[in-house]
Order: C-alpha cells, then sequence, then structure tokens
C-alpha cells in the first residue's frame, strides 16, 4: 500500500474507525485531510501520526451539521488543494448519540439526516470537479447495514412516529442510494463511488446517547463488535487496493461485494433532486 503522492480528504476522522483510516493511510505515504469538530482531538491524532512516522495531516475544523460550515468545508479543501485522489466520507451521528429526542440543525433539517446524509452528498457534489481533475479517482462512503425506513415524503420526521434509530437507519439508506446516483453520474470519469458497512464497531458511537437501547449496543459491541482498527480495513482496502480499480457502484462488507436491496434508480434520483434543494446545490 503506497499512497506516496496521494492526497485523501477524510471527515470524522478524529474518532473511531475514521481515526484508524486516517493512522494506515498516513503511514502509506498520503496526503492527509483530516476533518472533525474537536481541534484537541485533531492536534492527538497529528501527533500520534507523526510518532509513527507519517506527515503531519492538515486539519480542517467544521460542524456538518450546518450547510454553511459545510459548504467552507468543501471550500477550503479545494482551495488549498492541487488535487484530491480518494474523498471518504465517514463522519456521522448514531442512533443513540446527542439524545433520543427529535433535534433540528442549525438550517432547520432534521439533525441526522444533515450530519449523516447531507453534508456527506453536499461534500461529494462540490468535491466532483478537482475528484474528476484528478482521476483515476475514489469516492468511500462508510454506509451501515443498519439502514430502512427512508420515507421521501417525509425525510424530516414531521409526520412520522421518530426513534434515533429510525432516522440513524434512515440516513444510511440514503447514503447507500447517493452512492449508486454518483456511481451513475461518474460513469466513464475515472471517479469510483463505493459504499461499505464496516461491522458493529467497538467505538463510542453506541455509548453516548442513554437509555436502555445505548446500554445494550454498547455491552453488545465490547463483546461481540470489531475493534476500530478491524472496522477500518475494508475503507482503507477500498481507498488503495488496486484490486478495486475501476469498480463503482457496489456495497463491500470484509472486502467483499453484496448485494444492496436499495438499488432503484428512479427513487435515487428523487433523493438526489430532494437533496439538492434541500442543500441549495447547483
Amino acid at each position: 500500500m503506497d499512497m506516496k503522492g496521494k492526497t485523501v480528504f477524510i471527515t470524522g476522522s478524529t474518532d473511531g474507525v475514521g481515526r484508524y483510516v486516517a493512522t494506515q493511510l498516513a503511514k502509506a505515504g498520503a496526503k492527509l485531510l483530516i476533518h472533525g469538530r474537536d481541534a484537541a482531538r485533531a492536534k492527538a491524532l497529528s501527533d500520534e501520526i507523526v510518532r509513527a512516522g507519517g506527515s503531519a495531516p492538515v486539519f480542517y475544523q467544521a460542524d456538518l451539521a450546518s450547510l454553511a460550515e459545510t459548504r467552507s468545508l468543501a471550500e477550503r479543501v479545494i482551495a488549498d488543494n492541487k488535487r484530491l485522489d480518494v474523498f471518504i466520507s465517514n463522519a456521522g451521528i448514531g442512533s443513540q448519540n446527542e439524545g433520543p429526542q427529535r433535534q433540528e440543525s442549525r438550517d432547520g433539517h432534521e439533525l441526522r439526516f444533515a450530519a449523516n446524509y447531507l453534508s456527506g452528498f453536499l461534500l461529494a457534489h462540490l468535491s466532483l470537479p478537482l475528484l474528476k481533475a484528478s482521476a483515476p479517482s475514489r469516492i468511500v462512503n462508510v454506509a451501515s447495514q443498519l439502514a430502512r425506513d427512508l420515507d421521501l415524503e417525509d425525510v424530516e420526521f414531521r409526520r412520522r412516529s421518530y426513534s434515533g434509530v429510525s432516522a440513524y437507519a434512515q440516513s444510511k439508506q440514503a447514503d447507500r442510494m447517493l452512492t449508486w446516483a454518483l456511481a451513475r453520474r461518474l460513469e466513464g470519469t475515472a471517479v469510483t463511488a463505493n459504499a461499505m458497512h464496516p461491522g458493529g464497531v467497538n467505538t463510542p458511537l453506541f455509548s453516548k446517547g442513554g437509555g436502555l437501547l445505548a446500554m445494550a449496543a454498547s455491552a453488545f459491541s465490547k463483546m461481540a463488535g470489531k475493534t476500530p482498527e478491524e472496522g477500518a480495513d475494508t475503507v482503507v482496502w477500498l481507498a488503495t487496493s488496486p484490486d478495486v480499480e475501476g469498480q463503482s457502484g457496489t456495497f463491500w462488507i470484509d472486502r467483499h461485494a453484496v448485494p444492496c436491496r436499495f438499488h432503484d434508480p428512479a427513487a435515487e434520483e428523487r433523493l438526489w433532486t430532494l437533496c439538492a434543494s434541500m442543500t441549495r446545490a447547483a
């Protein structure tokens, strides 16, 4: 795995799976662009990478629940870098993080849909010209097997009964559908788009929300879940391996391509149009 001369941008890279993805890619020689909300965590990650022999990453701070900050993040990355070889969309809010009640982003969107999906949609949309100019290049979306409940008539849960699990699952179904819509738009460009499930990873994602469900999920992940290093493996492989050169529009688990029941071009296009309107993407 030689990533010398490659530029990689990873969202949500200061904790959990993203942290280990960043560490491995830095060791491989990539120019690393890391994102997070916490500058102290970013400094700790940078120090860890340098101690391991990698080059210090460039840190971009942003709250991806804000469309303005998301757009600013993309603009800064594009302005600062002449190329972008890999974009890894990893940031997200878990089913229990931030509490079980419905919350809204600064822009008035349901919080999990905003942070887990709309931000990734907007970053990918704005980064496409640089990714195309750097081709062959790759987009890797960190999705989940916990994916369901997407209602294109009510993505904000304004009419439906709300739960953190349903909101999280909806956002992860949307992540996959975004990937298939991107792959279709990128045909013939040498830019690929794939989605993956990292497994039931033992990270703080399971333990921050409180309540019985969070406790049960946290206990299960500690007993049976993958380590963050194991969860990062397929992400790193999709970002670097010649084995998947040119492969696009596929859902991966443990380096294996698996069927996705959310392949539906008509629904994907409805979702794309809806989110282009919500994010004011051209």
